[in-house]
């Protein structure tokens, strides 16, 4: 294994465990997770794997593979810069949740998930390194409560504002399954995802805009629905049930984003109806209004993605939408087999006639969550 390699050659010695955990696509669910709603999002192929010996000092030695270059030495938390402070986060956590400090770690990391295409490769490393060091210490933290650990690694250390949907994917995910997961009880169960006894694909198309969430729109959209909810006497934006008495009550941004919240949960719920009833054929009209209401009530599309969305349809798609934080990243489109490749011609052509970098497309194959690989 690549990882393991460059552990030894980095470290000296081979490393006490190896764990893997995916990055995810979200089928439907969208800025739902930290208004206490429900989503539903499945693992893909591509994650990020975690080689780690525990250190005998407090000592963090951090190797990347796509980074290159030699180990980064990290003394004191505080100290972590760029992508270490995801790692570096998940320790100081440990350690907060413990009590006293978690030794130190010699760690080297692998990943293949598609940078910047919003398939959450933060939550992935952050999973993946909370797993190997629960492994190692004999913790018995189950899987979410490691999805929770890994997400205040990111809100506390990171200062990214993100729900816990991105880590309790790739936590808890099953092969050929999505999950779907309520963000308030943290009750979750797989539903199966069997597109392929359908005919059917959920085709990625990565924009091949990226986009940077931490302290810019998206703190800024989980600001106005938390003030949304204060003025309508709510926990959250879950808790509405008389959307249109609330919407009276509410003006402008806040009255967009309240109508997004409301329906999306209701879309969700709809989908997973939808798929237990075997009827796989039928969801892409809810990815379908998924997308507007991202456009439209919560603004976090682009023109990227909705050229992207716009030509999947006219390809042939039967439904898709953006998915992920948004102002970039990744669109999904629900395709026949048949149809795939007019769906990526149509795609590319729009790309073209605009004069923009040529989008990428993935298959997006519901995988398993995160395990030991070693």
């Amino acid at each position: 294994m690549r990882v393991v390699e460059a552990f030894s050659a980095a470290f000296g010695a081979e490393p006490r465990t190896v764990w893997h955990a995916p990055g995810r696509v979200n089928l439907i669910g969208e800025h739902t997770d930290y208004n206490d709603g429900f989503v539903l999002p499945f693992a893909v192929p591509w994650g990020v794997t975690a080689a780690v010996t525990p250190r005998g000092d407090g000592t963090i030695r951090l190797l990347s593979l796509q980074s290159g270059g030699e180990p980064v030495t990290i003394e004191r938390h505080e100290d972590a810069r760029g992508w270490t402070r995801y790692v570096v986060g998940v320790l100081a956590m440990l350690s907060e949740r413990l009590g006293e400090p978690v030794p130190g770690a010699d760690i080297a990391i692998d990943g293949d998930v598609p940078q910047g295409a919003g398939l959450s490769s933060s939550a992935a490393l952050e999973v993946a390194v909370a797993s190997a060091l629960n492994d190692l210490h004999g913790l018995g933290m189950t899987p979410m409560e490691l999805a929770l650990l890994s997400q205040r690694a990111e809100n506390d250390f990171v200062g990214m504002p993100c729900g816990i949907m991105d880590q309790a994917a790739s936590a808890l995910c099953e092969e050929g399954k999505a999950l779907f997961l309520d963000c308030r009880s943290l009750g979750s169960r797989p539903i199966p995802l069997d597109l392929a006894s359908h005919g059917l694909r959920i085709l990625i198309i990565d924009t091949q805009v990226h986009h940077e969430h931490a302290g810019g729109e998206y703190a800024k959209r989980r600001a106005e629905c938390e003030s949304a909810a204060r003025k309508l006497g709510v926990q959250a934006l879950r808790d509405v049930t008389d959307l249109a008495g609330a919407l009276e009550r509410l003006q402008g941004a806040e009255r967009r984003r309240t109508m997004h919240v409301v329906t999306e949960n209701h879309r969700v719920e709809a989908l997973v109806g939808l798929l237990r009833a075997g009827a796989v054929t039928e969801i892409g009209a809810l990815l379908n209004a998924s997308h507007l209401s991202l456009r439209d009530q919560y603004e976090v599309s682009s023109p990227e993605l909705d050229v992207a969305v716009e030509a999947a349809l006219r390809g042939g798609a039967r439904g898709a939408r953006m998915t992920g934080g948004g102002f970039g990243g990744s669109a999904i489109a629900l395709v026949a087999e048949e149809r795939l490749d007019g769906v990526r011609e149509s795609v590319s052509a729009a790309y073209a006639e605009r004069g923009w970098r040529a989008p990428r497309f993935l298959p997006a194959v519901p995988s398993p969550g995160a395990r030991r690989r070693a």
